[in-house]
Parts: structure tokens; sequence; C-alpha cells
């Protein structure tokens, strides 16, 4: 059995429960409520501090450990997710390529909603081959909050470096 230390973020997407394995960040869901923290863990001290970055807009990419923990098929798919850009989609039919399965996008799609750590595993960033919005375990609402806070960043640091 797997222990795990949990706490909580407050987003302006609501809030976030975090949990660590031990070994990195294993969770990162949306919550309809806050529970208590028993006392800060400050194991989380620099996941919330990255959380702040990205949600200010100065913040594109993650540093953290993270600790995936599903099948080799889900992992498989969720490190493809960790390749898409900021600001940028994809579709599940483009993931299921970079994978070198074409049939699978059925699958694809089920481990991509299946994705435990959510905003730093970038699963908002897949869309349908229609260019619509689909699934999104945060609500679409959310995931259309994110692509466009990201968009909007992108095209603001077109011209820094």
């Amino acid at each position: 059995m797997i222990i795990q230390e949990t706490s909580y973020f407050n987003s302006p997407l609501g809030t976030i429960e975090l949990r660590h394995s031990g070994k990195g960040i294993s969770s990162l869901i949306f919550v309809d409520r806050l529970l208590p923290e028993k006392q800060p863990v400050r194991i989380f001290d620099e996941c919330k501090k990255q959380l702040k970055e990205y949600f200010e807009g100065s913040r594109t990419d993650f540093e953290l450990e993270i600790d995936l923990q599903g099948t080799e098929f889900q992992k498989k798919v969720w490190n493809e997710l960790l390749k898409i850009s900021y600001g940028r989609t994809i579709t599940y039919s483009d993931i299921a390529k970079k994978i070198s399965d074409t049939k699978s996008i059925r699958a694809v799609g089920k481990a991509n909603g299946s994705n435990p750590v959510s905003i730093i595993v970038p699963c908002h960033r897949v869309i349908g081959s229609d260019g619509s919005l689909t699934g999104y375990a945060g609500g679409l609402w959310r995931k259309k909050w994110l692509l466009e806070h990201e968009q909007k960043n992108t095209q603001l640091s077109l011209f820094e470096k």
C-alpha cells in the first residue's frame, strides 16, 4: 500500500487536490470542496509555487518529480502528453500515431481521461480531430480556460527571449 501525503491549492479554477507518493506528485485533480489539512506538508511547497507561476502566466513548463501510476499503455500516452508544448494542441489521433498504434485512438482517449496529474501532464491540450474540445475530467469549461490562458500567454511571450 502506497501512503500518500495530501495538500490543497486554491487556483483560479477552484480547489486542486495534490497528492505525493513519496517519489513525486502522483495526483493533481480538481475537487468540489476543500478538506482541511492537518498541517502544511513541505513537499508540496515547490509544486504550489510552480502552479502559482503557471496561473500567473510566468511558467510554461513544470520542473517537478512526478510519479505516474497506471498501466504501461497509460504511461506511454501520458509521456506523450508531456511532449506537447505550452499553448499548443494535439489530437487523440496524433498521439496514437506517435505511440505507433494508429488503431488505439479510443484507448488513447481513455488513457488521456485517466491522467491522474492534470495540468502538469497536460491532457487539456488534447482535442478532437475536428478541433472541438472533448472530455476533460475537470470539466470542459476548465479545459477551455486552460487552453485560452496558455494561448494568451504564448502570444504575449512571442518576443521574449
